[in-house]
């Protein structure tokens, strides 16, 4: 899962920045067709709020693939996980794959729509009671104006092993600010709608800064959730949405 960091992953992030048109440099043309990859270590895999690795550290990494005039593009992403384990499956690893277009509406309006599905290898929930298999699959769109955007995530499978989650949906809202000096501000809200589990619904938010040292994107953010305790649990009884300082550290080329 992701921000992540896409998406963002994912997160991800949307950021823009003004200037005046007496200081504006000529844009350098663009590649038709641009690929880049990304590696990362998180001293903790959060998605939507909730911890993916146990808070433990996670292994990060992706490629993604960009058509510069059309704005179609797709990618992948991975990251070790323990949560199908926590759930009585197996499996230590989320891969996800991706696809969509973005563009520009009018001047400083963007959309980005798409497809995500999210795949655990061999996690086996299917065969645990009271769960369904992890891999989900969403489609989402966004809308974005100048540093803010405003996302929604519709699940066409069950969500993440939750029984009858059909239908599922995660809104959020955001903004990435660029502060100067190569600082970016994030700030984000969402809430999870689980379908048919109403327990499992819950809010989340993230404050966050971005900035790259030696040619690394460091992002420091205060992460945290009201979800219900008994739903979102690891071994030994923690609560996998307590609110948690989370340091990400990413390598793009």
């Amino acid at each position: 899962m992701k921000k992540l960091i896409l998406v963002a992953a994912i997160s991800a992030a949307f950021t823009s920045s003004f200037v005046w048109a007496e200081d504006a440099k000529p844009e350098e043309a663009k590649p038709d067709n641009e690929v880049s990859f990304n590696i990362g270590v998180a001293s903790e895999y959060r998605y939507r709020g909730i911890s993916q690795s146990r808070f433990d550290p996670a292994l990060q990494g992706g490629a993604d693939y960009t058509n510069n005039p059309t704005g179609f593009y797709a990618g992948t992403w991975l990251s070790t996980i323990k949560w199908t384990k926590d759930a009585g499956g197996s499996g230590d690893v989320e891969w996800d794959i991706y696809a969509g277009k973005r563009g520009e509406i009018v001047k400083d309006v963007s959309y980005d729509i798409g497809v995500l599905s999210y795949i655990y290898p061999s996690n086996g929930l299917d065969k645990v009671p009271g769960f369904r298999d992890a891999n989900t699959t969403e489609i989402y769109g966004q809308l974005g104006y100048g540093p803010a955007y405003i996302k929604y995530s519709h699940a066409v499978t069950n969500l993440f092993g939750f029984v009858d989650s059909k239908n599922s949906g995660y809104i959020d809202i955001g903004a990435n600010i660029d502060m100067g000096e190569g600082y970016t501000l994030g700030l984000h809200a969402g809430h999870q709608k689980v379908r048919s589990n109403s327990i499992a619904d819950y809010t989340d938010y993230k404050v966050g800064v971005t900035k790259e040292f030696f040619g690394v994107s460091f992002n420091l953010s205060v992460i945290g959730t009201n979800a219900n305790e008994s739903a979102y649990v690891a071994p030994g009884g923690r609560f996998t949405g307590r609110t948690q300082l989370v340091l990400v550290g990413t390598k793009s080329f």
